[in-house]
């Protein structure tokens, strides 16, 4: 296991150094000067000029790149060209909004996903496994802007149950220790506080949900009715074991390898940031900040914002590899 734990990590060197490639020159594809975007367009040439030199844009771009890939190394994404702050510390204040968001989505998606994919696979033709079928579809299809609207009219404008938008209520003070606010709230006892955080995540985490959600169920589904076919589950139903113990004690753990996959690829997903979730809710994410960058043109910020999420998601891809083997210790590790 060791060694399958080095061979990876030492695989993740040439995947984000690949990235890093793709983020940079398609980056400085994108029209606008950054310096013009800064200054104004009624900056004079000799301004823009010197923005210019003092960031490194005039030089050729395998020189920029090569600054780039230098500070990488040494741990330092650079400073965002809009407000001059330090990348990773800009990164590290919106980054614990979206993972509170993304987990409570993949929460919600894989409980209800696996439940419903479970169903339809051990009631297989029945109403239940076709209006569970429908419903993936329709959950992998529709569009999460306009689900969100919708959801928002009916939940907050109408009805008035949950929060329109935001985090947490203005009138609601928490003390942040990790900045994420379920968390923090339980730490200092604000019940309160995390009462009103709870209420802000119903809408945006469900919104986020239905994709992954309808995804995993599928999964479910098919791997359930895979295993279920297998000669050790009918000798299991002849020995007189209870179905609950057949379908969850022996079907569901051998169903799981898929099942993990799906849910780890679609938590790093979510983690690469919700940008139209997080942007209809106005959820402070790193989704909206990147978003915001390329508005802004600020190179720095997205180039240093992608590459903190592609090493979130190819390490999530690294821990689900090694659940493999403890899922299922007939997979042998080389």
């Amino acid at each position: 296991m060791k060694r399958f734990i080095i061979h990876r990590l030492l695989s993740l060197i040439p995947t984000l150094l690949g990235i890093s490639i793709l983020v940079f020159f398609m980056i400085h594809l994108i029209p606008g000067d950054p310096a013009e975007m800064m200054l104004g367009e009624r900056a004079s040439e000799q301004s823009l000029k010197a923005v210019r030199e003092q960031l490194g844009l005039d030089q050729p771009l395998y020189v920029q790149y090569g600054k780039f890939l230098g500070r990488l190394l040494q741990g330092d994404l650079g400073r965002a060209l809009r407000t001059n702050e330090n990348i990773t510390t800009e990164i590290f204040d919106r980054f614990p909004a979206t993972v509170e968001l993304s987990l409570m989505a993949i929460i919600i998606a894989t409980i209800i996903g696996m439940f419903a994919g479970i169903v339809s696979a051990t009631r297989q033709y029945s109403i239940f496994d076709y209006l569970s079928m429908v419903g993936s579809l329709i959950g992998v299809s529709m569009p999460i802007f306009w689900l969100g609207l919708v959801l928002m009219i009916i939940f907050s404008v109408n009805l008035a149950w949950l929060p329109l938008s935001g985090r947490l209520s203005y009138h609601i003070q928490i003390e942040t220790i990790t900045n994420l606010y379920l968390v923090d709230s339980i730490l200092t006892g604000n019940w309160a506080a995390f009462k009103n955080v709870l209420w802000h995540l119903i809408l945006p985490a469900f919104t986020l949900s239905t994709i992954p959600m309808a995804t995993i169920s599928r999964i479910t589904r098919s791997s359930m009715l895979e295993v279920l076919r297998q000669d050790y589950i009918r000798t299991a139903k002849a020995k007189g074991l209870a179905p609950w113990v057949v379908h969850y004690r022996h079907a569901l753990k051998n169903a799981m390898i898929p099942i993990i996959t799906v849910v780890g690829l679609q938590f790093g997903i979510l983690l690469g940031g919700a940008i139209l979730t997080e942007t209809i809710f106005a959820w402070p994410g790193i989704g909206l900040w990147i978003l915001n960058g390329v508005y802004a043109r600020d190179f720095n910020a997205v180039q240093g914002g992608t590459m903190f999420i592609a090493t979130v998601f190819v390490s999530i891809n690294l821990v689900v590899d090694i659940l493999y083997a403890w899922v299922n210790p007939r997979i042998k590790v080389s």
